[in-house]
């Protein structure tokens, strides 16, 4: 009997990735608040950043993910010079729906939890149809 290759996206895929905040980073800066602390447009974005990282090099040839569904819980402010961590674990693949279950740290404090889904896409086709979109 033949083992059977372990399918390119399934789930148990994770990654993680970090951020020290800057100005940039904060509230004030990306146009979500007036405070200087991490903005949740940020956060987000390093939340995405982890769910891309899990799968980057699991991907098919020509294929890519792209964002489609994102909740997210914005639990505690984090002020710039701090590092978060955010932590991607892949914990369903449904066709080319992919959902992820996301944690951001600062040090051992939650900062944020959420839920990601992307779906696989052709890199290619998908560009021509938003060009051909606009």
């Amino acid at each position: 009997m033949q083992e059977q290759p372990e399918p390119p996206l399934a789930p148990g895929l994770t990654a993680r990735v970090e951020l020290t905040v800057t100005d940039t980073d904060t509230a004030q800066a990306v146009g979500s608040g007036d405070v200087p602390v991490l903005g949740t447009p940020r956060l987000l974005a390093l939340a995405e950043a982890a769910t891309v990282a899990a799968t980057a090099t699991r991907l098919p040839s020509g294929s890519t993910t792209v964002g489609t569904r994102v909740e997210l819980e914005h639990r505690a402010a984090t002020p710039v010079g701090r590092t978060v961590a955010a932590r991607a674990e892949l914990v369903k693949v449904d066709g080319r729906r992919l959902t992820f279950e996301v944690i951001v740290t600062d040090g051992n404090e939650v900062v944020a939890t959420g839920r990601v889904e992307r779906a696989l896409v052709d890199r290619q086709r998908f560009v021509e149809r938003a060009v051909r979109a606009s």
